[in-house]
């Protein structure tokens, strides 16, 4: 039912977080008698039902003091954002065009929008923790860059002087790397070998890059940069990672 859901007490939230799944659930924290939570609680109920593919909760902080606490409250009213019951970002005050610019932003690579039958259950996409500040690309070319590897079109990223890449996406918290999408075309023209690094302390050039020992090396096949593929990693070497840099470069011709 669209709307918002009013937890009325601690054991409520995280069932309903988990019932959430990967679609974006929006949390407002709340206080009776707070004008400000007041003000907005109209546009708030609006864009429960403006909005229906995300999940709108609401938690009073006297009401539910041990959720308040754990999520670190303190002030109302505070709007966090969650996915997979991970938090992913907040957003606080009382002005409802900056709220729903967050709630927009956060659903326009909103997973449970996407249907991704591809992600096993449990995962979920990462694209809304690209902090695309933090990214870097060696060798784009000008009319294919580095964004156009982050879009879900048919925009592409191209090499530019020579057929190799290096680069280096960072997330705004620690994230778990489970697998990777590497789409390219069936020409020849795609990635045949890549190294992974994460967490480098500072940018690395190719050079750099071809003397060091990364957190995993592949050899692609067709198959894992078809539209449908997926590139297994070692998921132990993956478990808290604040940045990864792929370099790859084509295979020989023979």
């Amino acid at each position: 039912m669209v709307g918002v859901k009013v937890i009325a007490n601690d054991s409520e939230f995280q069932p309903e977080l988990s019932a959430a799944g990967s679609r974006l659930a929006v949390v407002k924290f709340t206080m009776r008698g707070c004008g400000p939570c007041l003000r907005i609680a109209p546009a708030f109920n609006a864009l429960s039902n403006k909005y229906p593919q995300a999940t709108f909760l609401e938690v009073d902080v006297h009401q539910c003091q041990g959720t308040a606490a754990t999520n670190n409250i303190s002030a109302t009213p505070t709007f966090l954002f969650f996915r997979n019951k991970v938090r992913i970002d907040q957003y606080q005050g009382a002005d409802a065009v900056g709220l729903e610019e967050k709630i927009k932003q956060h659903l326009e690579n909103d997973p449970g929008n996407n249907e991704d039958t591809d992600i096993p259950k449990g995962y979920m996409d990462l694209m809304p923790f690209i902090n695309k500040a933090g990214c870097e690309c060696l060798n784009e070319s000008d009319e294919h860059g580095f964004d156009n590897c982050l879009r879900k079109d048919s925009t592409y990223l191209e090499s530019d002087c020579d057929e190799q890449l290096l680069i280096t996406v960072a997330f705004n918290q620690p994230v778990k790397l489970y697998s990777m999408k590497l789409q390219g075309p069936d020409n020849g023209q795609g990635p045949k070998y890549i190294k992974i690094f994460i967490n480098l302390p500072r940018s690395m050039d190719f050079e750099e890059a071809e003397r060091s020992e990364p957190t995993q090396a592949l050899e692609l096949t067709p198959d894992d940069i078809k539209e449908d593929g997926i590139v297994q990693l070692r998921y132990v070497k993956f478990q808290n990672v604040n940045s990864v840099t792929v370099v790859g470069k084509k295979g020989e011709s023979h």
